[in-house]
């Protein structure tokens, strides 16, 4: 068993509110979910309204398979125009670790 995560460290554009975080983290977190069956939250910085903290989360039977689905999350995520890709942490763990 192979468990693959993501955080991506978020710095998001013209941004003025919590609200206005809301409405562009969401879609994120969603098309994250929808695209690769993942697990996906907002995972930090959620009372600073220009950041945000997102990780990912896959279980998979193959190393091959996780890291792939995690370099898609990371495309997607980075070719977003209204978030800047500030950093991105990745793990991989085995059942054996």
């Amino acid at each position: 068993m192979y468990v693959g995560t993501l955080s991506f460290d978020l710095l998001l554009g013209d941004v003025h509110s919590l609200k206005e975080k809301r409405s562009v983290v969401r879609p994120v977190v969603a098309e994250l979910q929808r695209k690769f069956s993942v697990s996906a939250a907002e995972v930090g910085d959620q009372d600073l309204h220009r950041r945000a903290r997102i990780g990912v989360a896959l279980v998979s039977g193959d190393a091959g398979f996780v890291s792939d689905v995690l370099d898609r999350c990371e495309r997607l995520v980075a070719a977003r125009p209204e978030v800047e890709l500030l950093s991105v942490r990745r793990s991989l763990h085995t059942d054996e670790d």
